[in-house]
């Protein structure tokens, strides 16, 4: 009896430690604000810029237009979620075939919900100036010049040349309702003073009439998000003169952020960065400097993640003319007032940290690469990284994950069967929907794609589920190209080499490129010296580019040397074709 009565007892007293554990980390914030310096310093003991010595406390509340301080002080509770509220942020896609899946609005916390029936407003999105922290990243960049206007024009561009060329002005197939994902009422228009008059929680700054629709029809009020959504059709995610896309580009570069969430699911940390347009994109941080090549004896499957990957493979897919990556943008993002200060994840706000060299840390929770040996240091609070556009939220737009036929094993020791099956393309001709050459030749860009990056991990696809089979291929996740430069990855080319297909169009596009007046590697440098984070590519990957490409050729003009031109080169140019595509 006496010992029943001792365990009852030690029942009791481990749930008051637990719930006394419990209060006391609800209590965190509140015990960082008492603590916090007089000045409004946010718990950063490194030298700040006096502006950035004034942002505000973690989850101090953010204040409404013409709000007093001391109202804004008042309101800090009401910055912290509930349980319930962070269960719903953290209420990600796990799926590990794609790292850009939307989310529903609905999901967003109640600080960013937005009102119901109505569009979110527009920032102007002007670039501002690079913040005086920004250090380069490269060991000897050089001298970084002005940013170009945005856009491939202007004289003397070898871009505008480019795209001005016939290859890049042919024309899609008209598109009827079945072939655009979203059938929009043009009439809508959205008025962005009554959102924020029905909705206090909108996040707006700055003068009454600076989010103020300026265009001549209701689509020109629409955010930069929103009009890329509605472009998508089932040829292209974008098309080739969307003035959309640059301005999406500068969004993501400028716009401010207002809150922040792990992704879940995937191997290593990303983040979920919601702006003040409600639109939201995918955070990659930098966790290599841009000359560092993948160590040889690693694994394809455990390599890093490049932010600077996924910024080149934007750009490259565009000079393919592809038009298949969402649009991905570089950005300096203060840790301190753009992540930490803004998040409501509990999970990541808990593992921030100062370092012994006084730099602001964090690691974020994830599969691998997720500790203090590897966490994300600023410099002393500024984090270079790539920002990824959401494509629409899969409650609106469905997406259908394919795995990729080529495949490799992730394994150490095993192959995968097209390594060891010099016929496997045969069979997989035979499966559905590989039994029409549309998808087939969507493979082959994709491995052209894929080995003038270097990127070895392409293990799924994904498609818009609307359109049936009769679609493109989306590119995502290409964060594990522009690894090496000194080394070229024959097998990405296998099924290139097993199939000996490819579109006319395609070829004729990598015929163009391989020319000294539109070389592939200077039409990338252009491009990317756009970007604000500037050089993206270390100077050895562009020339690798031009080194691939002729491979490229070279496997073609093989197969051609087999099967003949026509067995090998789809002629998707033809009339007989484009009305075939049309029916």
């Amino acid at each position: 009896m006496i010992l029943v009565r001792r365990f009852r007892v030690l029942i009791l007293m481990a749930f008051l430690v637990a719930c006394a554990l419990h209060i006391v980390l609800d209590l965190l914030p509140k015990l960082e604000r008492s603590g916090a310096q007089p000045s409004g310093e946010p718990g950063c003991s490194c030298a700040q810029p006096a502006a950035e010595a004034a942002a505000p406390g973690w989850a101090q509340a953010r204040g409404r237009p013409g709000e007093p301080p001391a109202a804004a002080s008042a309101a800090g509770d009401a910055g912290w979620p509930n349980k319930h509220t962070l269960r719903i942020l953290q209420d990600f896609s796990s799926d590990p075939s794609s790292n850009l899946t939307s989310h529903s609005l609905e999901k967003l916390p109640p600080a960013a919900e937005p009102v119901e029936g109505a569009l979110p407003g527009q920032d102007p999105g002007v670039l501002r100036p690079l913040d005086p922290g920004h250090r380069p990243l490269l060991r000897d960049p050089g001298p970084r010049g002005p940013v170009p206007p945005p856009g491939p024009s202007g004289d003397g561009s070898l871009l505008a040349r480019l795209f001005q060329h016939p290859l890049y002005q042919v024309a899609i197939p008209p598109l009827t309702e079945d072939d655009v994902l979203f059938n929009v009422n043009s009439d809508i228009r959205f008025n962005p003073k009554a959102a924020a008059a029905e909705n206090p929680d909108w996040p707006h700054e700055g003068p009454e009439d600076e989010f103020l629709p300026t265009g001549d029809t209701a689509v020109d009020s629409y955010p930069n998000w929103l009009k890329f959504h509605i472009g998508i059709n089932r040829y292209e995610l974008y098309s080739r003169h969307n003035p959309a896309v640059e301005a999406l580009l500068r969004d993501l570069g400028a716009q401010k952020i207002t809150s922040v969430a792990m992704k879940s699911g995937g191997t290593q940390l990303k983040l979920i960065m919601t702006f003040q347009n409600y639109g939201q994109a995918l955070f990659k941080p930098m966790k290599q400097t841009r000359e560092q090549e993948t160590p040889p004896d690693f694994f394809y499957f455990s390599d890093y993640e490049r932010h600077n990957a996924e910024i080149a493979a934007f750009h490259l897919d565009r000079i393919l003319d592809f038009r298949r990556v969402p649009p991905v943008a570089g950005r300096m993002v203060n840790m301190t007032r753009e992540i930490r200060d803004v998040t409501r994840d509990k999970r990541l706000w808990r593992t921030f940290f100062t370092s012994p060299a006084n730099n602001i840390c964090f690691y974020g929770e994830c599969s691998y690469y997720c500790s203090t040996e590897h966490a994300l240091c600023g410099r002393p609070d500024q984090i270079e990284g790539s920002l990824a556009a959401f494509l629409p939220d899969l409650a609106l737009a469905k997406r259908k994950t394919w795995r990729n036929p080529w495949r490799r094993s992730y394994h150490k020791r095993k192959k995968a069967e097209w390594e060891v099956d010099p016929d496997y393309c045969e069979e997989v001709k035979q499966t559905p929907p590989y039994d029409s050459s549309h998808r087939i030749l969507d493979i082959m860009d994709m491995t052209i794609f894929d080995f003038l990056m270097g990127n070895m991990d392409r293990h799924h696809y994904e498609t818009f589920e609307k359109f049936g089979n009769k679609t493109f291929i989306i590119h995502l996740d290409n964060g594990r190209g522009f690894g090496k430069y000194s080394h070229d990855e024959l097998s990405i080319l296998v099924p290139l080499q097993q199939c000996c297909r490819i579109r006319r169009s395609t070829y004729l596009r990598l015929q163009l490129l391989a020319k000294e007046e539109y070389k592939l590697s200077l039409l990338m440098a252009e491009s990317l010296r756009r970007d604000r984070v500037a050089p993206v590519l270390y100077r050895p990957h562009l020339e690798a580019l031009d080194r691939r490409l002729r491979i490229v050729l070279q496997v073609v003009r093989d197969c051609v040397g087999k099967n003949g031109l026509p067995g090998v080169v789809e002629d998707d140019l033809s009339p007989e074709h484009r009305a075939s595509a049309r029916r």
